[in-house]
């Protein structure tokens, strides 16, 4: 069987920018083991499949590792296929995702995609000194989400110079670590890192950014606000905080299109 398979840089205008994702837009679902090794085969942080259902495309993301109740950078970029190459007449795509329910992607005139995701429920929590070691640094407040830790601090220098211990990291029971703190020229800036899942420091992370948006919306005293990822690769993000649910908006690149032989 040959599927065909497309890489897109999500949350970038240039390639080589944002966050890599693989796209296979399926006929049917192939077993969970088969994708599973399909994403470990890509070696990326995550591969998507997708698969029409009636007027919306039921969802899976799969890390090389595991597979993951929420994707940010992957829907954007399965968004980005449909849109160019299967919806050309569409400019919303509606997603289903039995771990994260009902998702949605608009499409603007001017490139930008818009990920409508539900909001994140955060709860401040002590600091853990295992989670403080890791990281190499403790930090002004520690919370918690539904999958991930989340960590603020003072300043982007102080996420700049974030050199963690992955070993460390990797034995936490948790799918991430988010580290963040104000921008010196957007809203807010952030790191994430997930060895746990295989992804030692993702470039740039969509479903990171439910967490961040109503943190930062209550502390700036704003709704809509503009961040950056501050990985290798680097991520540019505008992110709009509406109470139960939070827009994240990006652009998208096409890297490649091939197919593969399963």
């Amino acid at each position: 069987m040959r599927q065909k398979i497309y890489q897109i840089d999500a949350f970038t205008s240039q390639t080589f920018g944002g966050n890599p994702a693989a796209v296979c837009i399926l006929d049917s679902w192939l077993s969970p083991e088969l994708m599973q090794k399909i994403a470990q085969e890509n070696n990326l942080a995550e591969t998507a499949f997708a698969v029409k259902k009636d007027r919306q495309y039921e969802i899976r993301w799969f890390t090389p590792e595991v597979e993951v109740d929420l994707c940010g950078h992957a829907t954007l970029a399965t968004a980005f296929v449909l849109f160019h190459f299967y919806e050309f007449e569409k400019n919303t795509i509606q997603f289903y995702s039995s771990r994260s329910g009902n998702l949605t992607v608009n499409k603007a005139d001017n490139g930008w995609l818009t990920l409508d995701f539900p909001t994140d429920n955060l709860i401040a929590i002590q600091n853990i000194e295992e989670l403080d070691t890791a990281i190499g640094q403790a930090p002004i407040k520690t919370l918690k989400g539904k999958t991930d830790y989340m960590m603020v601090y003072q300043s982007q220098k102080e996420i700049e110079a974030i050199e963690p211990n992955h070993h460390l990291l990797g034995k936490l029971d948790v799918r991430g670590v988010i580290v963040t703190a104000p921008g010196d020229e957007v809203d807010f800036v952030s790191r994430f890192f997930a060895p746990a899942c295989g992804i030692p420091e993702d470039p740039v992370t969509g479903s990171a950014h439910t967490s961040l948006s109503p943190y930062w919306a209550e502390v700036l005293d704003k709704t809509k606000m503009t961040a950056k990822q501050l990985s290798q690769r680097g991520g540019d993000l505008v992110c709009e905080y509406l109470g139960e649910r939070v827009k994240i908006s990006g652009k998208a690149v096409l890297y490649l299109t091939g197919e593969i032989d399963i």
